[in-house]
C-alpha cells in the first residue's frame, strides 16, 4: 500500500455524513502530506514522527484551532488506515492537540461595514461575498461551498447541509439579491464564488470544486481571508477577519432589539450562549421592563 493509494482510498472514504467544507478541508490536508512524504513511498515505511515533521511545517504561524484542524484530518486518515489492516504510524506525543483560548470576535460597527459594501473600488466577486455574509449572518465556509444548484434566488435564499445531514436555508438581502445574477451570468453550473485562475494540474482541486463553464476553481477561505484583510487594513488598524461579518451582523440585530431567539434561528446557533454575549440591554430598555412589574396603586386624581 502506497501513501498516495492510502490516501486516496480514504479520501473516497468520507461519506456526505462529513460537510462539504470538512471533506475539502481533509483532503487538502492529506494532499499536502502525501507530497511532502513521497506519494509513491510504502506506508509502512512511513514514521509517525516523519508525519508529525510535515504538520508542525504546515502549521508554522498559524492558530492552534488550525493545527487542530489539521491534525484531525491525519489522525482520521491514520485510524481509517489501522481500521482497514494496514501498517499505519501513529502520531508521537509531541504531536497532540494544542490548546485553544476562546476570544471574543471584534464587532465592526454598522457604519463601517456600509462604507465597506458601497466602496466603489471592491471587484464585484468581494463585493458580492462580504454583503452575503453579512446579510445571511452565515459562516464563510458555508457561502463559501455554495454552488449555483444551491441558489434560489427568487426566494433570496440557498440551501446549505445542517449538522443533523439535513438541509437548511440561508436568506439574504436586497443588496446580495441585486449582486448575485451579475456574478453568476452565464453559468448555470459549480461554485458561486470562483478564484482568479485556472488550478495548475500539480495541485488540482476535486472536480465538485471546478467551475464547468470556465475551469476557474472554488475560492478558498485562505483566499478569501487574505483578500478582506487586503481592503480593510489601515495603518492604524489591523484587517478584519470574515467571522466579524456574521459576528457583526448578529451584534446589530441585537442593538435593535430583535429578539434572541430571532437571532439564534438566523444565525443557525444551537447554543443560546452564542446569542446571549450580543444581547447588551440598555438602560432605558431596564427602566422599560422595570415599569411593567410596578405594582404600586395609582395616585387619585
Amino acid at each position: 500500500m502506497t501513501v498516495r493509494a492510502a490516501v486516496d482510498g480514504f479520501l473516497a472514504s468520507v461519506d456526505r455524513r462529513h460537510k462539504p467544507a470538512t471533506r475539502r478541508s481533509y483532503g487538502r490536508t492529506l494532499e499536502h502530506v502525501a507530497s511532502q512524504l513521497g506519494t509513491d513511498r510504502r506506508l509502512r515505511k512511513v514514521t509517525g514522527e516523519e508525519i508529525a515533521e510535515v504538520l508542525r511545517a504546515l502549521c508554522v504561524g498559524t492558530a492552534p484551532s488550525t493545527w487542530n484542524q489539521r491534525r484531525a484530518a491525519i489522525s482520521s486518515f491514520l485510524a481509517w488506515c489501522a481500521r482497514n489492516g494496514y501498517p499505519a504510524p501513529v502520531l508521537p506525543a509531541g504531536a497532540g492537540r494544542q490548546p485553544e483560548r476562546r476570544e471574543e470576535t471584534p464587532i465592526v460597527s454598522r457604519p463601517a461595514i456600509e462604507r465597506l459594501l458601497t466602496h466603489g473600488v471592491i471587484p464585484l466577486r468581494e463585493k458580492t461575498l462580504w454583503r452575503m455574509l453579512y446579510e445571511t449572518t452565515a459562516r464563510a465556509t458555508e457561502v463559501l461551498a455554495l454552488n449555483i444548484e444551491d441558489l434560489e434566488l427568487d426566494a433570496r435564499r440557498a440551501r446549505v447541509p445542517a449538522a443533523d445531514g439535513g438541509i437548511e436555508h440561508i436568506y439574504w438581502a436586497t443588496g446580495t439579491a441585486q449582486l448575485l445574477p451579475g456574478l453568476i451570468r452565464g453559468r448555470t453550473r459549480g461554485p458561486v464564488f470562483l478564484s482568479e485562475r485556472r488550478p495548475g494540474l500539480a495541485r488540482r482541486p476535486p472536480s465538485a470544486d471546478i467551475c464547468p463553464h470556465t475551469g476557474r476553481a472554488r475560492l478558498g477561505y485562505d483566499r478569501a481571508r487574505v483578500l478582506l484583510d487586503r481592503y480593510t487594513r489601515t495603518e492604524a488598524t489591523p484587517g478584519w477577519d470574515l467571522r466579524q461579518l456574521r459576528h457583526s451582523a448578529a451584534a446589530h440585530l441585537a442593538e435593535a432589539n430583535v429578539n434572541p431567539q430571532a437571532i439564534m434561528a438566523k444565525g443557525r446557533w444551537r447554543n443560546p450562549r452564542a446569542v446571549m454575549r450580543y444581547v447588551r440591554p440598555r438602560v432605558a430598555d431596564l427602566d422599560a421592563v422595570t415599569r411593567r412589574l410596578d405594582m404600586a396603586p395609582r395616585p387619585r386624581a
